[in-house]
C-alpha cells in the first residue's frame, strides 16, 4: 500500500521515527516515543505499529505524557485487533477461517457490524460496493504474478462466484452461500479500525489526536487555531501531492488506481466494478470525507465505480459526507462537499 502523508508541521519526522522505532522492536508490541514538550505545557506522543500491511500511526496530545502514552498504546492495539479479525491474508482471522469453510459460527461481534454496514452500502449502492469481490482479486493477483492478464473467460468465472446477496450475516452465524466465494474487508476494515482507534484515545481523556490506519481520523486540534492537516497522495508522482484537507472532525479516506495495480498502465487495479469484473475506467482517486472512518473508507470504492449522478446520490445519503473526484490525468474534475488545500507541491 502506498502511504499518504500528513502534513502537520514536525509530525511527519515524527511518525518516520516511531515507524523506525517500531521496526526494531518485536512485532508484537507498540512503539511510542517519550513525547515533545508542546508551547502550551502539554505533551504530543506518537507511537506506531505493523497492521494492515502497512505501518499505523498514532499521535496523542495531552497534560500528562504517561496518559497519552497509555492512550497510544490502547488505540494501536485496537487497529492491530482489527487486523487480526479481519485480514484476508491470515488464515487464522475470522475472515480468513471464513473464506477457507464458507461459514462461521458464533462470528466476533465486530466482524457482524462491518459485514452488516457494509451489505447496507452494497443495497445502497445497487451493488457497486461489494466484500464478496475477492475471487476477482486473487484471479488478478494470480495472473499478474505470471506476467499476463486474464481472460475474458477466466473474469466471467469469478464474476459467477461474486454477489453480496449471497453473503449472510447474523450474529449466530455468517456464511457464504455459493461455490468458491471469498470476503474480503480490505476496503472498509482500515476505516474501522480509526473508529475504533480514536474511541480508545477518548476513552483515556485524550481531546487532541491524529490517527493513520491507511485512512485519517482526527480530535481536536494541532495546536489552538491550527487544525490537523492530511496531505492528499498526487495519484501520478509518489513524492508529491494533490494539496491537504484540514480534519474538521469528519473520518478521511482515499482509494486510487496507483495502490495495488495489476496493469503498468494502471487500467487493472485492485478496485474492482462488481458488474464488470475489470477496474472502472475513468478516475485515478477518489477522497472521501464521512462522519465514520467505516463509512469514509467503504465510500470510495463506489465513488469510482458509479457514473458522477449516481455517486452524489448515494454520497447525499450520508449527512455531513463530502468527497473529491480526480481523473486519469490527475485533475479534481469535481468536488462536494471537500475543500483542497493548496501545498508548498511536497511533503513537509
Amino acid at each position: 500500500m502506498r502511504r499518504r502523508t500528513f502534513v502537520a508541521g514536525g509530525l511527519v519526522a515524527g511518525a518516520a521515527a516511531a515507524a523506525a522505532l517500531w521496526r526494531c522492536r518485536d512485532a508484537g508490541a507498540a512503539a511510542g516515543d517519550a513525547g515533545e514538550a508542546l508551547p502550551d505545557g502539554r505533551a504530543l506522543v506518537r507511537g506506531a505499529a505493523l497492521a494492515f500491511g502497512t505501518t499505523v500511526t498514532v499521535a496523542a496530545i495531552h497534560e500528562d505524557p504517561g496518559t497519552a502514552r497509555a492512550a497510544v498504546a490502547d488505540a494501536l492495539g485496537e487497529a492491530r485487533r482489527v487486523d487480526a479479525l479481519m485480514s484476508v491474508h491470515r488464515d487464522d482471522s475470522e475472515v480468513g477461517r471464513l473464506n477457507a469453510t464458507g461459514a462461521l459460527a458464533r462470528p466476533d461481534p465486530r466482524l457482524v457490524h462491518v459485514l452488516e454496514r457494509a451489505q447496507r452500502l452494497s443495497e445502497l449502492s445497487g451493488g457497486a460496493f461489494d466484500v464478496t469481490v475477492q475471487p476477482l482479486w486473487t484471479l488478478f493477483a494470480a495472473c499478474r504474478r505470471a506476467g499476463r492478464l486474464p481472460s475474458r473467460g477466466e473474469i466471467a468465472a469469478a464474476r459467477a462466484r461474486v454477489g453480496w446477496e449471497r453473503l449472510e450475516v447474523s450474529r449466530e452465524r455468517i456464511a457464504l452461500t455459493g461455490a468458491g466465494m471469498g470476503v474480503t474487508l480490505n476496503g472498509i476494515a482500515q476505516g474501522y479500525a480509526t473508529d475504533l482507534a480514536l474511541a480508545a484515545l477518548a476513552a483515556r481523556g485524550v481531546r487532541d489526536a491524529l490517527v493513520d490506519t491507511g485512512e485519517y481520523g482526527a480530535e481536536g486540534t494541532r495546536a489552538p487555531s491550527r487544525p490537523w492537516t492530511v496531505g492528499v497522495q498526487h495519484p501520478r508522482d509518489p513524492g508529491a501531492l494533490l494539496g491537504a484537507v484540514a480534519m474538521d472532525g469528519r473520518f478521511l479516506a482515499t482509494s486510487g488506481d496507483y495502490a495495488t495495480t495489476f496493469s503498468d498502465d494502471r487500467l487493472y487495479h485492485h478496485i474492482f466494478d462488481p458488474a464488470t469484473g475489470v477496474s472502472p475506467p475513468g478516475l485515478s482517486s477518489v477522497v472521501v470525507a464521512a462522519s465514520s472512518g467505516l463509512d469514509a473508507d467503504a465510500l470510495t470504492k463506489p465513488l469510482m465505480i458509479l457514473e458522477r449522478g449516481r455517486a452524489e446520490a448515494l454520497l447525499a445519503r450520508f449527512p455531513g459526507a463530502g468527497a473529491l473526484w480526480v481523473d486519469k490525468a490527475a485533475r479534481v474534475v469535481a468536488a462536494r462537499g471537500l475543500t483542497l488545500l493548496a501545498t508548498s507541491g511536497g511533503p513537509a
